[in-house]
Order: C-alpha cells, then structure tokens, then sequence
C-alpha cells in the first residue's frame, strides 16, 4: 500500500462512482452508523496498518459515526473566516495534518448476494481514503459532498467485512472550504451500505414544469434504464423520456408547496416521487416562480448544532424548517455548500425557495483585497477539474427538488475561467434553473445581480437600475437587466441587525429588488460547561492561535435555537399580511407572491392601559396577492386613559407547519391618548437635616446632590450616563467602530464634577459637568428636583443637558442611571414589549402592559453587550415578593433597562457565564440609545438613529411603592 501524498493533489478523488440523484427506493440499505474504532494521530501519514483485519484494535477509541472529532476531544475546534489556519501554499498543507482512522465491522445480509453492493459516504470533512477488507477504494474530497465506492468486489458474505477509512482534517480541498465556520473533520453525515438490484435506477432526472397561463403541467423524466412512472392523482402511467402533458395542476411555491406523489419503477426498483410543478424564469428581468415575481424573504443556513457541529439529525433539520415557516421566512440560501440531502426534502414538503450553492469558497486568497491572485483556484488551470466536478455533484445530487430555484458556482472565490467552466457545465445540465455567485459583479458566468451588504443607498440606485455602470458596455446592459437580489444583509451578529425595515421598503418599492438573505440563520457557539456554568463557545475559546473570535456568533437563532430578537424583528418586517388605519378604515394589503388572504383570519382587540376592554373579529375579503382592501374599523368602547387598537392576522386553520391562531402579521392603531395629569398640587418644601437633604419621599446626600433614599427604599444616583457595553455592530471590526472611538474618547471612565447645589425652597437644582479625562469636551447636566406636583409621593426629575464643545461622533446613550436593592427582581411596565427594542429594531414590540423578572429581561448574547432595553415605558414598577419597591414613568416615555450588573461589568465580560450577580439592580432611564445598524459586516447606523450629542431633556417622575 502506498503512503503518497494523495491529499494533495489538486483533486484528489479517486474510485467514486459517477454522480447522480440522491433518493429512497425499496431496494434494501444498510445504515452503517454507530459506534466506530478509532484512531487519533497529528500526522497523516501514519501506518496502514489498520486496513488489515489483524490489526490489534482492542484499545482503541469508540467514535460514533455521524460526529466531529473535534467535538468528543480528538484536537480542539478552531474558527476562521476569511484567514486559511494554514500557510496558503496550494496545494500543500502541513506536514502536522490531524488524521483520523476508522474501522467498522459488518456483515451484509445474506440476501444481498444478487445485488452490486455501493458504499456511499455523504459527508466527510476534508478527506477520506476507504477499505474494504484490505481492499483500496479511493479517495474522497468534497466535503459537504457525496462520494459512492462500488464495493462488490470487495466484499465477503461468509465472514465480518472489515471497513477501514483514513480521515485527514487538512487536504487541498481545504482551501475551496474556507466558509466562515468552525474547521471540523470526521465523518459527519451518513454512511450507508447500498444494494443495487439488477435492472435498477442509478439515476433519474424529473422535470415538472407549470405553464402559468393554461394551468396545465408537463412532466419529463429521464432514467438510465427503461422504467414507467405513474401519478395517480393525475391519471399519470406512461413510460419515461417523452414529455407527458396535464391539462391542469396546481404549481408547487413555498408558500403553497404543493407535491403529487408518484412512482418510478423499473423492472429491478420502486422509486417513490413527490412531483412538484413549477417554473422559474427570469422574464423581463424579474425572477419569477409560475409566472409571479417572487419577494425573497430569507435566510444563510450553514448546518449547525451546538453539540454536534455540522452532524445534525432529522429532527434539528425539522426544527429549523418549522421556525423558517414560523416567522415567515420563504428562502433559505444553503451557505455555503450543499446541505444534508434530507433538509431539501423537508423544503419541498414545507415551503421554501432554495438557492443551492456548491462547495467552495476561496476568501482565504483575497486577504489583501479582491484583486486578482494567480493562484486563486476559481481561475487556476490546476483545480478546474475540482471545481467542475464539485459543482457536477452538486446539481446532480440536488437535481430533483422542486424547492431549489437557483444554483449558486460558490462563494467570496473572485473570478476566474474555472468558474466560467462551471457555469457552462451547470446550464448545459440544467438550463430550467437561472445560475447565482455573488462576486461575479460583472454577471459574466451568471442570471442575477447579487450584492452583500449594499447600503440602502446603494440598494436604491439598482433598483433604479442606476448603479455605477460597467466599463464594458454590453456587459453593463445585460446586468443592468437582471433581477437584483442581496445573498447577504442584515448581519445578525449580537444585538441587531438594525435598519431591515427600510431594507424591506426598497424591495417593496423597486421591482428589480427582490429580497434577499439574512447573514445568518444560527449563531455557531459551541456548548461547554465550565465552573461558572454553561455557555457557547466562539473563537479563540479553544486556544487557536489564528481565529476571528465571536465572528462566529452571527445567527437569528442562539445556539440552542432559541429565537433572538433579531428573529422576532424580521419576522414582523416581512410580514405578509399588513394592516394599517386610514382614516375610518382598515386598509388590509396582501404581500404574499401567490396566496389569497382566506387562509387568515383576522381578530382584533382594544386595551386600555394595557388592560383588554374589547375584542372581536373582521371580516375580510380573499384579496389576492398584491392587492388590498378596506375593512371598517370595529366599534371602540368608551375608554378613559390611554388604550391601542390590535388586529392580528393568525392562520384559520392548522397547517404543516403551525396550528390555528398561529400569528402572521399584526398592526396598532392608538384610539385614545393618555388623559392630562392632574392638575398640580402643592409643591413639597426642601428640608435639610443631620441625615441629608429631603424632599418629598426622596433624601439627597447634600455632598453631591445625588438620591439616597425614597421612600423606605435605599438608593443611589440617579446620575447622567452615556455609556453602555458596545456591541458587535460597534466594534473594532465593524464599519463604524464607534467603540474605539469612544473609548478613546474616554465615554466609559466619565468624570462628574458637582458645580452647585441649590437647595429650596421648593426645588432641588444640582448643576454638574460630566466629562472624560484629558480632553476639554463635555456635557452639561442640571438636575431639577421637585415634589408635590405630580402626588404626594412623587418625586420628579427633570434633567437638561447641553453639549460642552464640538462633540465629533455620536452618544452611545443618553440618560441616567442608578441602583436600587437586588431584592426588587420584579418588573411590570406600559410601553412597548415583551421583548426588547432599540430605535432601529422596534417593530416587533407592541404597546401592552407586560410583567418579567430582572433576569428574564436579559437577553443572553453569546458575546455580552448591550441588551434587554424596554423602549418607550410609560411606566414601569420594580418591587419585591411583597410589592414593595418603586415606580417611575416618563414625561411622556423613557427606555428602560435594569440588570444585576454595571455596563462595565457587561463590557468586561467575554460570556454571559463572566457576569455575577451583585448587591444591587441598575437601572438605565435613558432618554435614547444609539441605533443598532448592521456595521459588524454591511452599513452602519442610518443617519436617522444616530444619537447626536445636542441639547436635550427629559422628565422622570419616581414613586415608592409600600406592597
């Protein structure tokens, strides 16, 4: 046997079978998963040894098969996104390669003795060399690919058949892998033993077509043997290789994925089908499903599971299938390779348009920019073979699904002629299925203009079709005549993405935008459990030496697939049913590509002060899509304070995916505003005594002015702050690295400097300047103390701030902040919620009266930073077990945040895990934040958010409550 550097040839694939259709028949298969041998070593030329069946495997390991190696302590997870944890010198990889061998044991059934017997592997990271008993297979590189070995030869029916395979973390396909994820190895999908009866399908290529104008299909299917198929629901039972036509069908979408099941059969195999028909096409340079522009309301998914990396199960696979529908996504782009062959089923079935992209991305080569690189494998004569045949087994794997509108070259590997060769092989293929790459910024090998993270400026230029034009003229027009879709924007990383809504504006606005992507569907945190507990671990938390950190955590789901609030936001700003009042109507506009509204129902509500005084339902036409209509506006009770109408558009009846009353799409109107304070009463008298200075329920220290006490409750501040922990889309990688600049500003070590107290006699005034050390800037502060007027247990705050110099960037916040006693862990509050808002990412909050505890207010970002902030509160109420605490509401509103710990503490903290409850709660009234923007990757915070550093003032008023 030989020990040549296979892994590093070009295209190291050797002894595969041709590619063809991934399917179940009624040919029997044997699922070879469980527990393996195994064998770790730091080189990849070890011995061979183990191939044979005398090899002394007794103290091996036991691995099961699907798994990562990684992930059952076999080396350690490393991270990258763009940076190769290698020297870049292609094809060669390090002589310290990770090298994982397995052995299983297996005897075929003894029935299998007529059959051709294939070994098929769906996915092993990076490179794989397989034997059976002693017998060399081939090679297999091509990840997230499959690899089939004809083992009939090989095999041995009257003893246990020994398989052998050699796993290397490090190959030449590593560097057409460089994908923004975790670098994981081992055999991670399923190994499957085959039989392949005589006369059976290796492979077959459907084709539904739908004509959108007669309603009438076309079913085409291609076999390698004589087979028939049959439809019965259609009368369907003709021979294949002739177009069959249907006079009417019903055309399969996402949002209505209809399938007929069928049969192809051949004299030695069943095939079970599920048929969807359906066309795309690009016509007049809209992409169009069945004839309809499609809006892409959707998502990156790269697999991930927080235990088990890329190996994930059918039921996580559902899971992610069911929140898509569930927050009404419609599209999944598979970043960047091709998924488990089971998770486009689960499209087809429920509903999703699908991009399918191909194995590769080179972004690793473009460090420097995206300049052209000689070596680039997309332009390298070395690795087309490679390339063209990771894409060959791609389209010829996925072929089949109905969901899979658009086939993807790739991602970030520049432009080159290997590249054009896959886009030539792909068409000639399949011409039915229009062809993405996102760098091919030309439109040179592809049918649509894509873009990442494209301002929304930028965004609006295209739809305009006015972008910066092309130096080649021609080129320029036939671009300039293409659909636009972003593969990439709103990058979901930490708290945000902010500014989707004015995203969705432009898609709405200009046909030739049709949607895009969320970057990305699931933060990758691996879980771990330390001594202070359980979190998710990001780059650098296994010792890499190379890693991009929590680049990793950048997902609308938290690891364990808890929604965040980012998921929540998207959901309600591509909702596809949209209400809204004009004036004594209800203007109802269906958004949707192809669906009616009569699967909705819609129930409306009117809560005064966040409590329900009314509720019924609407009647509403079956608008169609793109249409609307106008409904009146249900009778509103007589109410007396401040009170929102609600109406919600829930399914009627259960489907797929979600039960009755499921929520699509809700609007609020207010119908009464809040009723005028009560005129004022007598102002309370300032006092001065040995213990401090009181007014009304509050006592100040006389030293600095600050609120000591209120009521019976101990206090400390409230005083001016601006600072809060910076988040991902602030930080020093992101395109306004607002946190360096602060900090160098000195925004988090601010100094307050008390330049007068004035006591009386029926008002408090405490005149500050709040500033960072080592530079003249500043801002004002005076605090105004009254009480009386609003109760005679109110006090009230009335804080002005003016800017002391030219302040040169944006305020984090702007607001005051104290401490209350840890023992108040109870929240109820009237303003926008349940969950939190920022002034760029609101439209998921709702106005209503909601209750929480401290710490259910958190929200648990892999990497802490700013968070669980409660925008426009008309009041809140902090109190103990036995409703003793304190009040505070706002003139008219205020943010709120409160947590058992200082802003500091959340930005000293690299896990939630780091963060200790202390002695106390903080509580944040701010005037207003900073927006959220999308800069860890794709634009900042629109100008519209940005907290400028102005003269402002707001109102706090503060109650003890007794219980």
């Amino acid at each position: 046997m030989t020990t040549e550097r296979y892994w590093e040839r070009f295209h190291p694939t050797t002894g595969t079978r041709p590619p063809r259709a991934w399917f179940r028949s009624d040919a029997p298969a044997l699922d070879l998963s469980g527990d393996w041998k195994f064998r770790w070593s730091e080189r990849a030329d070890g011995p061979l040894d183990f191939t044979s069946a005398s090899c002394d495997d007794a103290d091996w390991a036991v691995l099961p098969v699907p798994a990562h190696w990684q992930l059952h302590g076999y080396g350690s997870p490393a991270y990258t996104n763009v940076r190769y944890p290698f020297p870049v010198r292609p094809p060669l990889v390090p002589s310290e390669n990770p090298t994982g061998d397995y052995r299983l044991t297996f005897r075929p059934p003894a029935g299998w003795r007529a059959y051709r017997v294939v070994l098929r592997f769906d996915g092993v990271d990076s490179c794989a060399r397989i034997w059976l008993n002693g017998a060399d297979l081939g090679v297999t590189a091509g990840s997230r690919l499959p690899a089939e070995f004809d083992v009939t030869d090989a095999l041995d029916w009257s003893a246990d058949n020994l398989l052998a395979v050699r796993v290397h973390q490090w190959s030449s396909g590593s560097y057409l892998e460089d994908q923004d994820m975790w670098w994981l190895s081992g055999i991670f999908r399923q190994v499957t033993l085959l039989a392949r009866p005589a006369g059976g399908i290796e492979d077959y290529f459907l084709r539904a077509d739908y004509e959108p104008v007669s309603g009438g299909g076309t079913l085409t299917v291609d076999a390698d043997v004589p087979a028939r198929i049959t439809v019965p629901e259609l009368g369907i039972d003709v021979g294949i290789g002739q177009p069959v036509t249907v006079a009417a069908v019903e055309p399969w979408s996402a949002e209505s994925p209809r399938l007929y099941d069928g049969v192809l059969a051949a004299e030695g195999e069943r095939i079970p089908l599920r048929i969807g028909f359906r066309r795309v096409a690009i016509t007049d340079g809209i992409l169009t499903v069945n004839g309809r522009r499609v809006l892409l309301r959707g998502v990156n998914r790269h697999e991930f599971d927080p235990d088990r990396g890329r190996g994930l199960t059918a039921e996580t696979m559902r899971q992610d299938v069911l929140l898509m529908k569930r927050h009404n996504i419609n599209a999944v782009r598979t970043s960047h390779y091709p998924p488990d062959p089971h998770f486009l089923e689960l499209c087809d079935e429920y509903g999703l348009y699908v991009i399918d992209e191909c194995d590769l991305e080179t972004h690793g080569f473009f460090i420097a920019g995206w300049r052209p690189v000689p070596d680039n494998p997309a332009d390298h004569p070395d690795w087309r073979d490679a390339l063209v045949d990771r894409m060959r087994r791609t389209v010829e794997r996925d072929k089949n699904h109905p969901s899979i509108i658009l086939w993807s070259l790739g991602n970030e590997s520049g432009r080159g002629r290997n590249l054009t060769a896959m886009a030539a092989w792909a068409r000639s293929r399949d011409p039915s299925r229009p062809l993405h790459y996102e760098r091919d910024w030309a439109c040179q090998d592809v049918d649509v203009y894509s873009r990442m993270y494209s301002s929304h400026t930028e965004v609006a230029l295209i739809g305009q079709h006015r972008e910066e034009p092309l130096e080649d003229a021609a080129l320029d027009a036939r671009r300039r005549a293409m659909p636009f879709i972003l593969c990439e924007y709103g990058h979901a990383m930490g708290n945000g993405p902010g500014g989707l809504s004015e995203y969705q504006e432009l898609f709405d606005k200009y046909p030739r935008c049709q949607g895009g992507f969320i970057w990305e569907w699931i933060d990758h945190g691996i879980r771990v459990r330390g001594p202070r507990g359980e979190y998710f671990a990001y780059g650098g938390d296994f010792g890499e030496p190379v890693h991009d950190g929590n680049f990793v955590a950048d997902g609308l789901l938290f690891p364990d697939r808890t929604p965040s609030p980012g998921l929540l936001e998207f959901k309600k700003v591509i909702e596809p049913a949209r209400i809204a009042r004009d004036g004594d109507v209800l203007r109802i506009s269906n958004r949707y590509d192809c669906l009616d509204l009569s699967h909705l129902d819609f129930v409306w509500s009117v809560e005064e002060q966040g409590i329900g005084k009314a509720a019924g339902s609407l009647t509403v036409p079956p608008a169609g899509p793109g249409e609307s209509v106008a409904v009146p506006v249900p009778d509103i009770p007589p109410v007396a304070g401040e009170a929102w109408l609600t109406v919600r558009a829930v399914l009627a009846a259960d489907c797929s995916w979600a039960p009755a009353g499921h929520e699509i799409g809700w609007a609020q109107m207010q119908v009464a505003g809040a009723p005028a304070p009560p005129a004022a009463g007598a102002p309370a008298l300032v006092t001065a005594g040995a213990h401090g200075i009181r007014l009304g329920p509050g006592v100040f220290d006389p030293a600095d002015g600050t609120l000591t006490e209120l009521g019976a409750i101990p206090v400390q501040g409230p005083r001016l702050d601006v600072w809060r922990a910076p988040i991902d889309n602030e930080r020093w990688f992101s395109s306004e690295p607002n946190e360096l600049a602060w900090k160098d500003l000195g925004l988090h070590r601010m100094q307050h400097r008390v330049d007068e107290i004035t006591a009386g006699p029926r008002e408090l005034i405490v005149r500050t300047r709040v500033a960072p050390a080592a530079t003249r800037l500043g801002l004002i502060a005076i605090y105004r103390w009254a009480a009386g007027e609003a109760g005679e247990d109110a006090l009230r705050l009335t804080v002005e701030v003016s800017p002391d110099g030219e302040w040169p960037l944006p305020l984090p916040r702007l607001g005051v902040r104290m401490a209350v006693p840890a023992r108040l862990g109870k929240v109820e509050w009237f303003g926008l919620g349940p969950g939190e808002a920022y002034r760029d990412s609101c439209r998921a909050a709702r106005v209503g009266r909601f209750t929480a505890t401290v710490d259910g207010l958190q929200t648990p970002y892999v990497f802490p930073q700013e968070n669980g902030n409660r925008a426009e509160v008309r009041w809140a109420a902090l109190t103990d077990r036995y409703g003793a605490g304190l009040s505070v509401a706002g003139d008219p509103v205020i943010d709120l945040t409160a947590r058992r710990w200082t802003s500091e503490d959340l930005d000293a903290a690299r896990h939630p895990a780091d963060l200790e409850p202390g002695s106390r709660i903080w509580l944040n009234l701010d005037h207003a934040q900073n927006g959220l923007g999308t800069g860890s990757c794709g634009p900042g915070v629109l100008p519209a958010y940005r907290l400028a550093a102005g003269p402002a003032a707001f109102t706090v008023t503060f109650r003890p409550l007794s219980g």
